[in-house]
């Protein structure tokens, strides 16, 4: 056999051999598997399989292999030498055989090779005999790894009922052992806790659900799954994890009332929307699935309302219409709760809903008085006399007492009081008559109050609608003014003209036009009806002369269409005007303002001038003689009367001085005829100090007041003096007299004001003033 044949043989035997039947038994012993590099021969280079195995090293080295050169005759001449990675430290040679040794422990997964150079040298010249040949060492694996889970701890969420199968969640864990050769990084899963809900694929670590599960019993378990390498073979090592499995929830849970009747109650004084009291109703789900909304059945629909609180998911039982306890006391209504959010997966299990029974007393109040109806609508004709009946209202006490009622009307302050009410039956009559024209609507506000308890009061609206009548004649719209050219022709349209009613047609007004009976059979101007509230007024000739007729007047008949209808007669003014066919109104305004002064433009300023002078000159005079002509004995007069007014001791006399001006029975032409003015002073001054002291019943009082009074009766240029008749009865009973400021008109010559210094202190200042005022006199 030739070298090179050799060298291929052996190369394939050193790939094919995994190993000698020594390294067998410590392989089957130590369950390491373990690996052998490629070998590289070069020509003469002859050696064993060579190869290491990670184990635990004893305090001898371990032969993995051995070098031989062909060239070896084994006569010790030969010398082995090895260099590389690990060379001399964790590999030795034998120089002399060329067995190589490991020293140290080997760990494939932080080395799994190392690479060795090998050569041989004759030891007498130190020459090689071979070439140097490189090598790789592989590091054979055994199970020094045991199974790691990194991902844990593991959390995982299922729907609760999910069938059976259904994939929680999948585990994996790693091997840091060698998985291409033999069985150490080969797992195999299982459950050590969790049976018999959950279940594990050996192979792939998904969990799975073992059965169906109710959350509502249990929301949480703690599986734990173990992973062993070696396929689980006796040996093998094993770790384990932990995973904590929640269950999620799904709407397989009706709602259940906690109470299957409630009893609660209301005052019929609560307002609408008072809340009554609250339901509950249960449900084992969490979340939306929760979630219900709450009905009110039967009878109570209408009078009960039920809302529902989202955060705690109570029913809220409202009041949704006012209670009467007179009316009814008691009522039983049923509330149901359901589910909001239903799950069509669990419709088979039953209706997702339930309902329970409320019972509502109604507690008794003392309430105000009820008007039946709350808003009255009446209706009266207008113009109906005073005290006719507008309409009836009605209130009751609603409580079983029945307390009477009073009835009255609110009356604003500012307005007029045209309605009045009997309090006792409710009665609405007028005070005056009504004017549709004026207010055709009247609000009113009733009250009505329990004669028990005036603290309850309610109230209620009366609309007095005033019903129209027709008592409104028609009219003008306008007042017209109307020209004529004296150039007009005949039929020539010269004032359209229209009418208002302030009454209220229900079919709308339709007023009728024509000339009155008196005017129609000589008029110049006729009336066209157009038959739309319109009338034309038109020429019956052709041509006019202001000379000969400046105005007409024609007297325009308007007929309405009320029942009964009325007329009335529109009197229209006709002006002739100086123009030809078209009529300028400020031109024609003026000209009928001269004409009806009767005078040419030049002749009104003259006028004009002559009436300015003449207001001149009348002015001049009128203050020149007020100057001239000045009261005597004004300022006397004053003082006297201001006198008599701050002393105000006796009634009548201060106020008559201020109702007139005492001079004026002074003037001449007060004076009665028969009489001259000194006697009658005289007279009243001697029968004034005489009533003093006989009073009025005296003869000669009773004829001084009967020549007055006659006086007064038969002179009509004199105004009607009162004061003579109120003076006639002053001074009965005054220790002071009277005070009448009658007497005053005699001189002080004539009068003595000596007996004021005995009226007491109270009259000293008056007595010092007349008294001064005499001597001054004097």
């Amino acid at each position: 056999m030739n070298f090179s044949k050799l060298l291929r043989l052996m190369v394939l035997l050193v790939q094919l051999w995994p190993c000698s039947p020594s390294m067998q038994n410590s392989s089957a012993q130590n369950t390491v598997q373990s690996f052998t590099a490629v070998r590289r021969v070069k020509r003469a280079w002859l050696w064993e399989p060579l190869f290491a195995t990670e184990e635990q090293i004893s305090l001898n080295p371990v032969y993995i292999g051995q070098l031989k050169s062909d060239l070896d005759k084994q006569d010790g001449n030969l010398k082995y030498i090895l260099t590389g990675e690990g060379a001399e430290g964790i590999f030795i040679i034998n120089e002399y055989n060329g067995k190589i040794y490991v020293t140290q422990k080997l760990d494939r997964e932080e080395k799994p090779f190392y690479t060795l150079k090998a050569q041989a040298i004759n030891r007498s010249t130190q020459l090689p005999v071979e070439p140097e040949s490189e090598f790789i060492i592989k590091v054979r694996d055994v199970n020094d790894n045991k199974p790691q889970f990194l991902d844990g701890p593991y959390v995982a969420t299922v729907p609760e009922m999910s069938p059976e199968g259904t994939s929680v969640t999948q585990v994996t864990a790693t091997d840091d052992d060698d998985p291409s050769y033999g069985n150490s990084a080969r797992l195999l899963y299982s459950l050590v806790q969790g049976q018999p809900y959950f279940s594990v694929e050996p192979k792939t670590g998904v969990i799975r659900m073992a059965s169906q599960m109710d959350r509502e019993t249990k929301d949480q378990y703690l599986v734990i799954i173990q992973a062993k390498d070696m396929v689980g073979q006796p040996g093998a090592l094993s770790a384990t994890a932990t995973v904590t499995i929640n269950l999620s929830d799904v709407n397989d849970n009706p709602p259940k009332f906690q109470q299957r009747l409630y009893y609660m109650s209301v005052s019929e004084e609560a307002p609408v929307g008072t809340t009554v009291g609250k339901v509950f109703a249960e449900d084992s789900d969490i979340g939306e699935n929760a979630a219900m909304d709450y009905f009110i059945e039967g009878d109570g629909s209408d009078v009960f309302d039920i809302i529902t609180n989202s955060e705690t998911q109570e029913g809220i039982v409202l009041l949704k219409k006012r209670v009467d306890y007179e009316s009814k006391r008691r009522y039983s209504i049923q509330a149901k709760a359901v589910n909001k959010y239903i799950d069509e997966r669990f419709l088979k299990e039953g209706p997702f809903e339930d309902t329970t029974i409320v019972k509502i007393n109604v507690k008794d109040a003392d309430e105000p008085p009820v008007f039946t109806p709350e808003n009255y609508v009446m209706e009266i004709f207008e113009g109906a006399v005073s005290g006719s009946l507008v309409g009836v209202v009605t209130a009751r006490d609603p409580d079983e007492d029945d307390s009477p009622v009073r009835y009255s009307i609110v009356h604003s302050t500012h307005l007029k009081r045209l309605f009045s009410i009997n309090e006792h039956n409710g009665t609405i009559i007028t005070t005056e008559p009504l004017d549709r024209e004026i207010t055709s609507w009247h609000n009113i506000t009733v009250t009505a109050t329990e004669t028990r308890n005036p603290e309850k009061i309610s109230e209620a609206n009366v609309y007095v609608q005033v019903l129209d009548v027709n008592d409104n004649a028609p009219e003008f719209s306008q007042n017209y003014e109307t020209f004529v050219c004296e150039n007009a022709v005949s039929g020539q349209l010269i004032q359209s003209i229209s009418a208002v009613d302030q009454d209220d047609s229900a079919e709308g007004h339709h007023f009728y036009f024509s000339l009155a009976q008196e005017a129609s059979n000589y008029s110049l101007f006729t009336v066209k009806d157009n038959q739309d509230n319109t009338a034309g007024i038109f020429t019956e000739k052709s041509g006019f002369r202001r000379q000969e007729q400046f105005f007409f007047y024609l007297p325009i008949l308007i007929q309405d269409n009320g029942t009964p209808p009325l007329t009335s007669t529109n009197t229209l003014t006709v002006t002739v005007c100086d123009c030809d066919t078209e009529v300028n109104i400020i031109y024609c305004r003026y000209g009928a303002f001269m004409y009806s002064l009767g005078l040419s433009t030049e002749a009104l300023v003259a006028v004009l001038a002559c009436i300015l002078i003449f207001l001149v000159f009348f002015l001049a005079i009128v203050t020149i003689r007020q100057q001239k002509k000045k009261p005597p004995f004004s300022e006397k007069m004053e003082e006297f009367r201001e006198n008599i007014v701050s002393y105000d001791d006796e009634g009548g006399g201060e106020e008559d001085t201020e109702a007139f001006d005492i001079s004026a029975l002074r003037t001449r032409t007060v004076m009665r005829k028969h009489k001259p003015r000194k006697k009658v002073a005289s007279e009243i001054q001697s029968l004034y100090r005489q009533s003093l002291q006989v009073g009025p019943d005296s003869a000669i009082f009773r004829q001084f007041i009967s020549e007055k009074l006659e006086e007064a009766n038969t002179d009509p240029s004199v105004p009607p003096y009162d004061s003579l008749q109120t003076y006639a009865f002053e001074g009965t009973g005054s220790l002071a007299g009277s005070l009448s400021s009658l007497g005053s008109n005699t001189s002080d010559m004539d009068q003595s004001y000596d007996y004021l210094a005995d009226w007491g202190p109270h009259f000293k200042q008056l007595a010092g003033m007349y008294t001064s005022h005499r001597s001054v006199g004097d």
